[in-house]
Parts: structure tokens; sequence; C-alpha cells
């Protein structure tokens, strides 16, 4: 598991057929301080996770196959929840 920010939607016009009808998003994995760790990713999202959302990621291959319903997806993260913040 792994925190994330998400930046933005993308489309791919050559893709794997695994993702034909998926959503993928771009996002940025963070830290416990909200810092960067590493460099931005694009990983499947089923949930519907929009810019600026804070975001749980997962590279559990099992889920990836289930939320793209195809035995060889290459993915290797997906969004496996959103994370509800509290303003105040």
């Amino acid at each position: 598991m792994q925190p994330a920010i998400v930046l933005g939607a993308t489309h791919a016009t050559v893709k794997h057929s695994s993702f034909n009808g998926r959503r993928l998003v771009i996002v940025q994995p963070i830290g416990c301080d909200e810092a960067a760790d590493g460099p931005p990713l694009v990983v499947v999202d089923a949930l519907g996770a929009r810019k600026g959302d804070h975001v749980i990621l997962t590279s559990d291959g099992t889920y990836a196959r289930e939320v793209t319903e195809h035995k060889q997806t290459p993915a290797r993260w997906s969004v496996a929840g959103i994370i509800d913040h509290d303003n105040q």
C-alpha cells in the first residue's frame, strides 16, 4: 500500500487490451509528510478518483486482474481506496 495524490487522468490510443474501457490516472506517490516519494505513476482507477484526491495504491496483482477483468494484465499499480479528509 502506498499513499498518493491524483494529478489527473490520461488516455492512451495504443495500449494493452486489458486497459480498454478502463480509467487510467496519473498519481504522485507521497510519504507521511506528503512529500513526493518517487516518480509519478500511471495506475488503473476503478473507483473514480479525481484530480487532487488522496488515494491508497496497491501493487497487488490479484486486485489488478480483478479490476481489469483480464488474467494477463501488465498493470502493476491500482487505486485501492480514496482517502476522506476532515477539513476541520
